[in-house]
């Protein structure tokens, strides 16, 4: 077991395959409180966390993954293939030292195919992947701080601790295209 910045690494032993482990406490973000009366709150329940430098996460694990599974079952099961293709895609980039680890989470990257529209989805992946790069291209600077988080809890990207500094989102996207076009 190993303390990691926002994890414990728990090592692989016998059976028991490597995990990452994050100790968490339930959080709610209070919409309403407008009496009281605890029943007549509205809140959306969530997970907090401190990384080893003492920084707050607050984040949404429940709605993500139902935002996600909605979108997938929207798009005729695209979703979470081509999420993947993506996440392939940072990996070869890694390899090839043309982005660091670190900049391109994949839950930032789900983030990405969880705003774009239906109707890139479907056809081929091959089309599926190049409508995209070429969407996130095209996309002004008031658009893409319009983008939200797949938990719709936080918007995806911009300069706090939760969400995607716009730098590393740029080298991102920008590497991604240039692999793609010489793919």
């Amino acid at each position: 077991m190993s303390p990691g910045k926002r994890a414990v690494a728990i090592t692989a032993e016998g059976k028991r395959r490597r995990a990452d482990v994050i100790v968490a406490a339930q959080f709610k973000h209070y919409h309403a409180f407008p009496s009281r009366s605890v029943a007549d709150a509205r809140w959306t329940e969530g997970i907090c966390f401190f990384t080893s430098g003492w920084d707050k996460i607050v984040n949404y694990p429940k709605q993500h993954s139902a935002n996600c599974t909605t979108k997938h079952q929207d798009t005729s099961s695209w979703f979470k293939p081509s999420v993947r293709i993506l996440k392939n895609m940072r990996r070869c980039l890694i390899d090839k030292g043309q982005i660091d680890k670190g900049i391109a989470p994949s839950y930032f990257l789900e983030g990405l195919l969880y705003n774009l529209p239906r109707q890139y989805f479907g056809t081929s992946y091959h089309k599926t992947i190049g409508d995209t790069l070429s969407w996130l291209n095209q996309m002004t600077s008031d658009e893409m701080s319009k983008l939200v988080c797949a938990n719709e809890m936080f918007y995806l990207v911009r300069d706090y601790n939760v969400t995607w500094a716009p730098a590393d989102y740029a080298k991102c996207v920008s590497a991604a295209t240039e692999l793609w076009r010489d793919w």
